[in-house]
């Protein structure tokens, strides 16, 4: 690697460090559960999280907090980032299926899943075309690729170009907008 790029990639994760901490949640400050908790679904809240006729999911904030955690808010709906290396996908290496933690739609795939060395789950492609949007986000300073839920736009991460064969992409997510379903 040459030394500018590696220097450049210590200043970003040196940036993202200090914006990380200085957005920490009170569920931040905690050990990852073995499993993150999932609230229960109101009726009325359940119907709405049937995609309409162009497999669309849409909640208000009020809604999406009554079937979050704190954490999972943070990330899915305010574009907030979890810690790496405590979180609780980032080493698992069971065979199924990862879906959006907010609607249920299924993201990635266990067996295109690598260990990126970040500290968060890493994906070299998503599990089928089209279930990942894309946005160009600002928050450090520089334009990164935001990766969302095309269902609900819920955040999952973002995605670089510096993945492994054969696509070249790392989509680097977060573990509280993923829900593991084994296969």
């Amino acid at each position: 690697m040459k030394p500018a790029l590696i220097t450049l990639l210590l200043a970003i994760t040196a940036a993202a460090m200090v914006y990380r901490v200085s957005t920490a949640t009170a569920e931040d400050q905690r050990p990852p559960p073995a499993s993150q908790p999932s609230k229960p679904i109101p009726p009325e809240i359940a119907k709405k999280l049937i995609p309409d006729d162009r497999n669309r999911v849409a909640l208000t904030d009020d809604e999406w907090k009554t079937i979050l955690t704190e954490q999972q808010f943070y990330v899915l709906r305010k574009h907030g980032t979890e810690y790496s290396f405590r979180n609780e996908y980032h080493d698992h290496k069971a065979d199924g299926s990862y879906a959006c933690r907010g609607c249920g739609q299924e993201l990635f795939d266990s067996k295109e899943k690598y260990d990126s060395g970040t500290g968060w789950p890493s994906f070299w492609k998503p599990r089928s075309e089209g279930v990942i949007g894309e946005s160009v986000d600002h928050d450090l300073g520089y334009a990164r690729t935001e990766v969302h839920c095309s269902r609900c736009d819920g955040h999952q991460g973002h995605v670089f170009k510096d993945g492994p064969p054969p696509t070249g992409l790392r989509y680097c997510i977060n573990s509280a907008a993923l829900k593991f379903i084994p296969r």
